[in-house]
């Protein structure tokens, strides 16, 4: 009893610490702008930036309603992501089991890890074309190797005993993968997920660069040509809370497929 208002202490702690930095930091942003320290071309005030939100809302920006530019950015994210999840996991936690399929795939994802999204985007589009096929490869390849990494990781890092056991119980090597391999690196999977989602997403202006019409990054691009600082912090702050909100999500279903996590 006395852990568990502990724990709800600590949590009510966390949560004034939070809402006091988030204060914090309007409160600065309202002193800077009330200052006029900066420009208000390069920092608008918290009353602009608000009143350019309304009326994106309800005018929509450049033809189209603000809820079709964040529909549109989230599902090319959301085809990225489940591309990546269809492949990025089988094909890490198989390199990690096998040294043949490591051999293979390795050097690949080594190679073009390092390189920056927009050194290989113009021939992603003189490949696949300027429509959203060629938005959903970058970000498909920009989240691939997150995942790919984490679950070769976690399995190479995996206790030689689990393994062992499992062979002694009479498991045979597909049942070992399924069984024993599979749900130990769900936790190093999930980090590999989000972590993807967040390298995916800060790709996503980049993929939205080349002949789009809609799209929050496309937004942000397209309002920095005319100076709309305003608008500018519109689309980050939005980027920001959706980003947040799914990484919230992932963690949720993390907390049910994966309840043992930090409990070991």
């Amino acid at each position: 009893m006395l852990r568990l208002f502990s724990l709800k202490k600590v949590m009510t702690v966390e949560r004034l610490l939070t809402f006091g930095t988030l204060a914090g930091v309007l409160l600065l942003w309202t002193a800077v702008t009330g200052l006029k320290l900066f420009p208000e071309v390069l920092v608008p005030p918290p009353g602009k930036v608000l009143s350019s939100f309304l009326q994106i809302a309800r005018e929509g920006y450049k033809d189209h309603s603000l809820l079709v530019h964040l529909r549109d950015s989230l599902l090319r994210l959301l085809i990225a992501f489940v591309l990546v999840i269809a492949t990025a996991v089988p094909v890490g936690l198989l390199s990690g089991y096998s040294s043949k399929v490591r051999a293979v795939f390795n050097p690949l994802i080594e190679f073009y890890r390092p390189l920056p999204p927009l050194a290989y985007y113009t021939l992603l589009v003189l490949w696949m074309g300027i429509e959203d096929s060629s938005k959903i490869a970058l970000l498909y390849l920009a989240g691939f190797a997150p995942v790919y990494i984490a679950c070769e990781s976690g399995v190479r890092k995996l206790k030689r005993d689990y393994i062992d056991g499992a062979y002694t119980l009479g498991a045979g090597k597909w049942q070992i993968f399924g069984h024993v391999v599979f749900p130990a690196c769900l936790p190093d999977i999930f980090v590999g997920l989000r972590t993807a989602f967040g390298v995916s997403y800060t790709t996503l202006v980049a993929a939205e660069m080349v002949a789009a019409v809609t799209g929050i990054g496309w937004m942000v691009l397209d309002a920095s040509k005319f100076l709309r600082s305003d608008i500018i912090f519109v689309g980050i702050i939005i980027m920001g809370l959706t980003g947040v909100l799914i990484d919230t999500v992932l963690r949720a279903i993390e907390r049910k497929v994966v309840p043992w996590k930090g409990k070991e």
